[in-house]
């Protein structure tokens, strides 16, 4: 079976539409549908300074690629790429070359922060003493990073490569967890509300499926094949795994549960914003709603 725009060579199967692409018509599908998201959600506006929360992954990778060349061809906004080196032994430092590589070539500049910098241990050590999971600590101490490094920057905006079994995933966690307040915060767009401590994040890849995104990244040769030592040990994979196995046997279910959620989610954003105000953590000076902000409280945990 050929492909359904031109009679080539199909590369991939998409379960949306139920159709089969050629390399060409793929790339031509997937980069007018994250066009589409980012003007749907006006995600982008001139003169803003994006920045790319780049992991080597495929993507991170897929997404500064892509983000780069729209804005080489619009010229409307500054891109910088920002990656997190945890400190994860025989991991980190290969992806960070991947990251260098990519930033090389598609001539971004690269901003570097790590763990041991600003918190004197890596992720490996955190593990060593905390009873947590390390994706726990590794999400918490990252979302601060890039937000802290975000600011500092100038960013105005900072794009993450989440696509839709991402975001299915973290939904069926928050619900499982009852973090009503947390699932709140999902969606294109992230956050309840504006405010001059937060950098909002925009999720360009927000309606794609991570099968989606990879064959991108493979046809561009983005692909990275490492993957983090600690993803086996959290939640987040038991979820992964029952998702994949109910869109193999009822495709359409990640679609339908994102098609679902994004009809709730104006309601809880409009229920939740109200919740709390904002102030600064007492000890760090970063966004919180509390006395102490999540990070300051897990480093006085483990360190």
């Amino acid at each position: 079976m050929g492909c359904k725009q031109c009679t080539l060579e199909p590369v991939i199967s998409l379960v949306n539409n139920k159709q089969t692409l050629c390399r060409r018509c793929f790339i031509k599908y997937f980069e007018r549908k994250v066009r589409r998201t980012i003007t749907q959600f006006s995600m982008i506006q001139k003169r803003d300074h994006i920045g790319v929360a780049l992991s080597g992954g495929k993507d991170s990778s897929a997404l500064l690629y892509l983000l780069n060349n729209v804005q080489k061809k619009t010229g409307l906004f500054q891109l910088t790429a920002l990656f997190i080196d945890e400190g994860i032994t025989k991991y980190r430092d290969r992806t960070l070359k991947f990251a260098q590589e990519i930033c090389k070539q598609q001539d971004v500049k690269l901003l570097i922060v790590s763990f041991k910098n600003e918190f004197d241990a890596t992720l490996d050590n955190f593990v060593k003493n905390s009873k947590l999971t390390p994706c726990t600590v590794c999400g918490v101490s990252r979302r601060y990073l890039l937000n802290k490094f975000a600011l500092k920057n100038g960013f105005t905006k900072l794009a993450t490569g989440h696509n839709l079994d991402d975001e299915a995933q973290s939904i069926l966690m928050n619900l499982f967890k009852n973090n009503q307040s947390v699932q709140a915060r999902l969606g294109p767009i992230t956050g309840l509300k504006n405010h001059p401590l937060f950098v909002r994040r925009i999720k360009p890849f927000y309606f794609l499926l991570e099968k989606e995104v990879a064959t991108y990244a493979y046809l561009h040769k983005l692909l990275d094949l490492h993957e983090c030592p600690y993803h086996k040990q959290g939640m987040r994979e038991e979820i992964r795994t029952m998702l994949n196995s109910f869109e193999s046997k009822y495709p359409g279910t990640k679609h339908g549960l994102i098609g679902g959620f994004m009809e709730l989610l104006p309601l809880m954003k409009k229920k939740y914003a109200i919740e709390g105000e904002i102030g600064a953590c007492e000890q760090c000076g970063e966004p919180s709603s509390n006395r102490l902000c999540k990070c300051c409280v897990l480093m006085e945990t483990i360190l």
